[in-house]
């Protein structure tokens, strides 16, 4: 008699990230819509404020940053909604391996999906805002650091909503302030970049928030997601 093997924790992982990818390959809209909506609002700053280069320079971190902040909050509710309609969810909390294993795979395929693009467009729509030169760097390195937080928090947000209907609204005022320090700090590090000034203080805090949300929030997305659906 055959016994089959259980998964390693990795192979779970893995069959998670692998599966979640393939799903937004068939449905590109997944990965486009998001990517569109981040730069349209970049985009409509210049239209609506004018094209004087030093206001664009002087607010383009911020710009970046909150269209990159609601294009995340944008993409957040299919985070777990489509396998909640379709009973995927409750067999993946049933299934023997640690919740917080899968849920940390499907919050790294959101990641890439909607964080990745952003980060690969955003030094284009900067040189439309004319960012200072000296901030591209900085810009970078808090997006990599940034984003991974929004998708981190943002799953206990949709964890928490995910058995309510049109719980859209609700989902923003739960995620929303939590957003804040990351923005902050990063916006704070562009500028101070800018300025020809070392901003490693506002990265390791970012860092910080970004190790601390790993840590906790795969854990965190896992029981709200326990409780949302008994």
């Amino acid at each position: 008699m055959n016994h089959q093997q259980p998964l390693s924790y990795r192979s779970a992982f893995m069959l998670i990230l692998k599966r979640d990818l393939t799903i937004a390959l068939r449905h590109q809209d997944d990965i486009i819509n998001p990517l569109l909506f981040f730069i349209i609002v970049v985009t409509l700053f210049p239209l609506g404020i004018g094209p004087e280069a030093n206001t664009l320079s002087r607010i383009a971190p911020g710009i970046i940053w909150v269209a990159a902040l609601l294009a995340t909050l944008l993409s957040l509710d299919r985070l777990f909604k489509s396998d909640h309609e379709d009973g995927s969810l409750e067999q993946m909390l049933l299934s023997p391996h640690p919740v917080f294993v899968l849920v940390l795979a499907k919050i790294f395929a959101h990641w890439l999906i909607t964080g990745l693009p952003l980060i690969l467009i955003a030094p284009v729509l900067a040189v439309l805002l004319h960012l200072n030169e000296n901030s591209y760097l900085a810009l970078m390195l808090t997006l990599l650091l940034g984003t991974p937080i929004l998708s981190l928090l943002g799953a206990i947000g949709v964890a928490l909503t995910v058995g309510i209907k049109k719980g859209g609204v609700l989902l923003s005022l739960l995620i929303l302030p939590l957003y804040i320090p990351v923005l902050i700090f990063a916006t704070s590090a562009i500028d101070t970049a800018a300025m020809n000034l070392p901003y490693n203080g506002q990265l390791a805090i970012i860092a910080a928030l970004f190790f601390g949300s790993l840590t906790l929030a795969p854990f965190a997305a896992g029981a709200a997601l326990k409780v949302s659906t008994n």
